[in-house]
């Protein structure tokens, strides 16, 4: 009875580490998982932004370009 007694103990013991390493490897996939999902959310953020600057530039030049030649053939017309 003793010796099972303590074999139980000896396997709970066990068990109870295990346990703990194996919540402990799930805590750290989970932070690592956020942390990558915060990375690629950031770099899409900064694409979409990139995108929407580079438009801007272009739209800007194009309506500048517009606006200089209405004026100059008012100018000259």
């Amino acid at each position: 009875m003793r010796q099972s007694l303590a074999e139980f103990e000896e396997a709970f013991r066990e068990e109870a580490a295990e346990s703990i390493a194996r919540r402990e490897r799930l805590r750290r996939r989970a932070v690592q998982r956020s942390r990558v999902r915060r990375v690629e959310r950031s770099r899409k953020q900064g694409r979409f932004r990139f995108a929407l600057l580079a438009l801007s530039i272009v739209a800007t030049a194009v309506i500048v370009t517009i606006v200089m030649f209405e004026t100059l053939a008012m100018l000259v017309g």
